[in-house]
């Protein structure tokens, strides 16, 4: 995400359905929209936080959780996610899928329009989906998702074809045809992802550089419209008239407020001004834990460092990273710092995410943990890269948030790293979210802490992270034996479940025992406050973190 998707989160004892379930999705009138009569005479207005600036609008460029979760409110793709995570009808009313699993028919509704009055059509998506993988846009996240999916999408990424050879058709205004590398286990939950949504091509020529910038420079085919955007303070979403689904959109304003302060967030609450608190920092769990509207919830969100091996020549060093990653107490972390609902973190691929297809074990049940909290062994692995590198001394910065939960967990690193090995000095950047994207994009820092919440059901989401040269690796980090793990198992191994999946297992093992190329921190878990009266806020495990069409104000 999360971007990397950002914003998907752990508490062990409680899982998402059961979230949702307290959030009234068990009822059949309530999840089908807002025809409830507790709902008709009460104003239909939420009002909600965020930590961050929406870093862009123009959803071939996204690459973040702030920018996809506004996006799911204010546009469409083919597919959307549900209350049960399960791919539903967008713009698509349905598919079928050619017997050897490549060719992908999707029959588009008639009735659906852009927030000009133009129909969407299937040449909406082949121009947004051209767009994303054309070297000259600059998108990061379309030829990641793309390539190895999408018909010649490597190909036309790489300049080597044109963007009219990507596998992706309008075969008449309501019939999209999609062609694909190979079968592809998750290309369903990859339709509901907003690298995929399409674009009104002659709006976004007509806008040209101002595209996405403003709300006048956008077009909408979600259930919301962005009314209002006053950057780095928050924005407006109202509902959108002419969605074709508009019967089953209750809410009929969203007001988002930027706040990177717990505190601010909880008198925001308190005070009535705002009904959904952002994340509760750990000094306020321990306050409202026992109040009736909080809730703790988690997802398979990891954090980790990012090594960069490529600046600092330290963190070229294997022994070096490995000590680093050994040498913080991540319970001590979870459980005080953070007090979320977290949990350390000794893995690439998270717990509670998928399963294996034949055992149904745990992703975890093969692997367990890598490089667990260890001073001892750590300053041991310390002393002999120090020595390798011919140096009695390191100075690295670290690369993180500007949020005050972030600071604080970043100055308990920097004590951690600092007390722990001998000849380490650590300085801290903490930077705005959008800043700290720019620079991991330019792969200016040292270590860089970073999240990734995934963008569909698959182990691939994490797994190809790390590839050579990858959209998202941003490490210098090269292994040619977890590339050819990971390329069979997008390629020649994706007609053997077992295999594919027991692939990525080793791949992990590869990443972390053999070469200590990322440090894991923890799989993220958020508490928040929730006004009883806001139904049906359904929570996703991947891909976009909220969907609001069907949330509802029941007084």
């Amino acid at each position: 995400m999360k971007k990397a998707k950002i914003l998907l989160l752990l508490a062990l004892t409680l899982v998402v359905s059961s979230f949702l379930a307290a959030c009234g999705t068990g009822n059949d009138d309530a999840a089908q929209g807002g025809s409830d009569d507790a709902a008709k005479d009460v104003p239909q207005v939420l009002n909600i936080l965020e930590t961050a600036e929406i870093p862009t609008m123009d959803t071939v460029m996204g690459t973040d959780a702030v920018a996809f979760n506004v996006a799911n409110q204010v546009f469409e793709g083919l597919y959307r996610l549900d209350e049960n995570n399960n791919a539903v009808e967008g713009m698509a009313i349905d598919h079928e899928v050619s017997e050897d699993g490549t060719v992908y028919t999707f029959n588009l509704r008639e009735d659906a329009k852009w927030s000009n009055g133009d129909p969407v059509t299937a040449d909406d998506f082949v121009f947004a989906w051209r767009r994303a993988v054309t070297p000259a846009t600059g998108s990061e996240y379309g030829p990641y998702m793309m390539s190895g999916v999408i018909a010649n999408a490597a190909q036309v990424a790489a300049g080597e074809v044109a963007p009219e050879e990507l596998g992706v058709k309008a075969i008449d205004a309501t019939t999209l045809e999609v062609t694909l590398e190979r079968p592809v286990p998750y290309f369903d939950s990859l339709m509901t992802f907003p690298t995929f949504y399409p674009q009104n091509e002659k709006f976004v020529t007509e806008q040209g550089e101002n595209y996405a910038l403003e709300t006048e420079n956008l077009l909408y085919n979600g259930p919301f419209v962005l009314s209002n955007w006053e950057h780095e303070v928050g924005w407006k979403m109202e509902k959108n008239a002419d969605y074709w689904d508009a019967d089953v959109v209750t809410l009929e304003e969203i007001n988002v407020k930027v706040v990177k302060d717990p505190a601010t967030s909880v008198s925001l609450y308190d005070t009535g001004k705002i009904d959904i608190s952002g994340a509760l920092s750990s000094e306020f769990v321990d306050k409202y834990k026992t109040h009736e509207d909080f809730m703790s919830y988690g997802e398979p969100t990891i954090f980790w460092f990012k090594y960069n091996q490529t600046k600092n020549k330290a963190l070229a060093n294997e022994d070096v990273r490995r000590a680093l990653s050994m040498a913080i107490d991540k319970q001590g972390m979870s459980d005080v710092i953070l007090n979320n609902g977290s949990i350390p973190a000794n893995y690439a691929v998270p717990k509670d995410f998928v399963k294996h297809p034949e055992t149904k074990e745990d992703f975890r049940a093969a692997n367990g943990d890598f490089n667990t909290y260890n001073v001892e062994e750590a300053q041991k692995f310390w002393k002999q890269g120090l020595e390798t590198l011919g140096l009695t001394e390191v100075t690295i910065e670290i690369l993180g948030g500007d949020t005050e939960t972030a600071v604080k967990m970043q100055e308990f690193i920097k004590n951690q790293l600092e007390t722990n090995l001998e000849g380490l000095t650590i300085d801290l950047k903490n930077v705005p979210f959008k800043q700290r994207l720019d620079l991991d994009t330019a792969m200016d820092y040292d270590i860089q802490l970073a999240g990734w919440a995934p963008d569909y059901l698959d182990p691939m989401t994490f797994a190809d992270l790390w590839v050579t040269d990858g959209g998202n690796n941003k490490t210098g980090y090269s292994n040619p034996e977890y590339d050819r793990l990971i390329n069979e198992a997008k390629t020649t191994l994706s007609g053997d479940p077992v295999a594919r999946f027991e692939a990525m297992q080793e791949a992990e093992r590869i990443l972390l025992e053999e070469d200590a190329a990322v440090g894991p921190l923890y799989q993220r878990g958020t508490s928040q406050l929730m006004q009883e009266y806001v139904k049906n806020v359904y929570i996703h495990s991947f891909g976009p973190d909220y969907s609001y069409k069907w949330t509802k104000i029941e007084k």
